[in-house]
Order: structure tokens, then C-alpha cells, then sequence
């Protein structure tokens, strides 16, 4: 079985190396404890080969000094088919990241960003369905800024849809889009009754962690410190890669966090 949608141009990806002040990264519901910051490099260096065997066409950002949380690009940056989504992080030391990104985002589809200054939009917590993203309420993004995603998307065929997250960072660490129509989802840490009625996995409650996978060039990439999650996804059919990515884990990030995937569609806007 694909994974998500298949179709369209040639896949790219954009990562950022993380830095040595990944140590001081923001934390919401973990207790700090040592990152080792060499072994994090290895392992994100592992994912760009990772897409890479699997044809997409990476582009790797250098760290960005004075962020620590930068390598978790996709909160900054979000790439749906019809347009990207420059956000408006919900902590403060993280909103240079947008400026930082806004050159690499895609040339073939327009662009809306988050402007508010009540408004709050991680992208961890938009999971895109084809005409729907679904938009967590979390402690990092607001009902300010689920308003205006939602009126900056309706023109481009996009409705928002609200999904209260509870106990976990983003709506990606408790739901990820791993088919055309089917959720993989943590149920502990989010309400989904606002959603499509769509197909939900749940994951095993000994792996409470285990609800993020990347969808990208018809496979699931999965971390391996999840392996329960990659049992059922296999179970399921799906085509799974696994990662080394527990050093992440302790940032309170995922595979989803650290890299921006996207199909290109074809030609440049105007």
C-alpha cells in the first residue's frame, strides 16, 4: 500500500542541520535531560540518505545560529499541493525561523502567511488532507490564528478543520496522515470529532509516541524507537523505512518536525 497520495512531479524536500544549541531547545511537556548533539547529527544526517535512497531531492539547510529549535523546520513551513504556509510560531524565540525560510519555499504554487499579532500557527499541528487541514489547538497555536489560516486558505479550495490537542506539543505528535483517507493517531491526545469521518489507526498505549510518520514517495518513514508503530503499519500493508531518531525524541521532536516534503506541480505561479 502508498502512502498518502501518489501522482504529480518529482518529490523535493527541505531539512536544516541542527545546530549546537539544540541543547537549549523549547520544552512543553518534557523534562530536559542531556542531548547528545553529535549523535543528533548523525542521525539527521541518516534521514537525508534515507530520502535520498528513496529519490527524493534534498536540500539541506545550514544550523541557524541563535535558534535551537530551527531544525524542526516544518513548524515554519508547510507545503500543501495548492499553496505553502509561512506560520506564525507560537513561542516567541522561534518566529525568526519564518523569515529564515520564506526564500526556500516553493516557486510553482502561491504563498499565505500568518500575520496576526494575536495570532499563534505551528505547523506541527496542521495535518493536510487533500481539501481539508485539520488544525490543532495547542499550546502553540491559537484560535487567532486557526481564524485566519482558515480565511487565508478558502481561496485556494481549502477548508480548516479544528482539532483540540491535550497533553502532547502538536496535533503531529498525536495524528499523521499515513494514507489517501486513513489518520495513524494517538486518541489519548486528540479530538477528532470536527474531522472527516477518515480511517484511524490507533497506536498501541505502550508507545504512546508512536502517531508520527512521513508520508513521502509512496512510503512511510517511520522512527525506529517505534516499533509497534511500524509493526501495525507493516500489518497494514504499508511501505515502511525506519529511522534512528531518539535523540530528537528528547527535544520533543519527530520525523514530521525535521524535514518539509512536497511533490512540485508542474510550473511557477504568476
Amino acid at each position: 500500500m502508498s502512502a498518502a497520495s501518489e501522482g504529480g512531479g518529482p518529490w523535493r524536500a527541505l531539512v536544516r542541520q541542527p545546530g549546537v544549541e539544540l541543547t537549549a531547545c523549547e520544552l512543553t511537556h518534557l523534562e530536559r535531560v542531556p542531548i547528545d548533539v553529535e549523535r543528533a547529527q548523525e542521525q539527521h544526517a541518516g534521514l537525508v540518505r534515507t530520502l535520498e535512497g528513496l529519490g527524493v531531492q534534498v536540500q539541506v539547510l545550514p544550523p541557524l545560529p541563535g535558534h535551537p529549535d530551527a531544525c524542526f523546520l516544518e513548524d515554519a513551513l508547510r507545503v500543501h499541493p495548492e499553496v505553502s504556509i509561512l506560520t506564525r510560531p507560537g513561542a516567541d524565540s522561534r518566529r525568526a525561523e519564518v523569515d529564515a525560510l520564506e526564500a526556500h519555499a516553493p516557486a510553482d504554487r502561491p504563498r499565505v502567511r500568518i500575520t496576526g499579532a494575536r495570532a499563534t500557527v505551528d505547523g506541527g499541528d496542521l495535518v493536510l488532507m487533500d481539501d481539508t487541514v485539520l488544525c490543532g489547538q495547542s499550546t502553540r497555536t491559537n484560535h487567532a490564528g486557526l481564524k485566519e489560516l482558515a480565511h487565508a486558505l478558502l481561496p485556494h479550495g481549502l477548508r480548516v478543520k479544528a482539532a483540540p490537542v491535550r497533553g502532547a506539543l502538536h496535533l503531529q505528535t498525536a495524528a499523521t496522515r499515513v494514507g489517501p483517507e486513513t489518520l495513524l493517531v494517538q486518541p489519548e491526545w486528540v479530538d477528532l470529532s470536527h474531522a472527516p469521518e477518515w480511517e484511524v489507526l490507533p497506536v498501541d498505549g505502550r508507545e504512546p509516541f508512536g502517531a508520527n510518520a512521513l508520508a513521502v514517495a509512496g512510503r512511510l518513514v517511520v522512527p525506529a524507537h517505534h516499533p509497534r508503530a511500524l509493526e501495525l503499519l507493516q500489518r497494514r500493508g504499508f511501505e515502511v523505512v525506519a529511522v534512528e531518531l531518539d535523540e530528537f525524541a528528547k527535544a520533543e521532536g519527530c520525523v514530521t518536525c525535521l524535514v518539509e516534503c512536497w511533490q512540485e506541480t508542474g510550473g511557477p505561479t504568476t
